[in-house]
């Protein structure tokens, strides 16, 4: 398989990789550098194509990089009380109608 073949990504890569290509693009990558880090970027989270074929292909890949979102999120509140987090939300629905009301002023 020649370098660069991409014959053994499944249409979900294909996919996964046009998707983010276009992000890249929309902040101003030139269209053959955001098509690299694209594929750098599938390869990272899935490793590599899937299809049969090479050795050690079609394996899990345990937690990818985009599925670490959620454990990451959370534990600064899980770690305050309710009542600090109460005020939190009282300071920030504070903040909210003050600014709501600046806006409406002008």
């Amino acid at each position: 398989m020649p370098q660069g073949d991409k014959s053994k990504y499944t249409d979900k890569q294909e996919r996964k990789a046009d998707h983010i290509a276009e992000g890249y693009e929309k902040r101003g990558v030139s269209d053959k550098e955001a098509e690299r880090r694209a594929w750098a970027t599938v390869n990272k989270d899935d490793g590599g194509g899937k299809r049969p074929g090479g050795s050690g292909r079609g394996k899990d890949t345990g937690h990818p990089a985009a599925h670490k979102g959620g454990e990451k999120g959370g534990k600064a509140a899980a770690s305050r009380t309710a009542a600090e987090r109460s005020a939190s939300a009282k300071k920030a629905a504070a903040t909210r109608k003050r600014n709501a009301e600046h806006h409406t002023r002008h």
